[in-house]
């Protein structure tokens, strides 16, 4: 597995981890349309979420947060609105991100939960 691979499946892995201990329901992880890949499908409170996963080590190259540009918001809703329209949801939906930051030993430096980004 390549390193950005890897780094991206650990930043995934937390946060399922954190949105679960939240009190999320994971519904699908790397949902895949002709658009892109919607990292984590969860639902909590009858509100379906769809979150986008950004992961890096350290922040001396920039943040995760600086990594979300308007092209990938896009890319988000294109995304959420075919899941939606596949899996027939008709309620109260939202885009968010979770940004992670991780220790150059691949274990969790700061994990930030962004709602409803778009």
């Amino acid at each position: 597995m390549a390193v950005h691979n890897k780094i991206g499946a650990v930043g995934e892995a937390l946060a399922k981890q954190y949105l679960e201990q939240q009190g999320y329901t994971i519904l699908t992880e790397n949902y895949r349309t002709r658009y892109a890949e919607i990292d984590l499908v969860a639902k909590r409170d009858k509100v379906c979420v769809f979150v986008e996963v950004r992961t890096k080590i350290g922040e001396q190259f920039g943040s995760p947060e600086d990594t979300i540009n308007k092209k990938k918001l896009w890319k988000l809703r294109k995304n959420a609105e075919a899941y939606a329209a596949r899996a027939e949801h008709k309620g109260l939906a939202r885009i968010d991100a979770i940004c992670v930051v991780l220790l150059p030993d691949f274990t969790q430096k700061r994990i930030t939960h962004y709602e409803n980004i778009i």
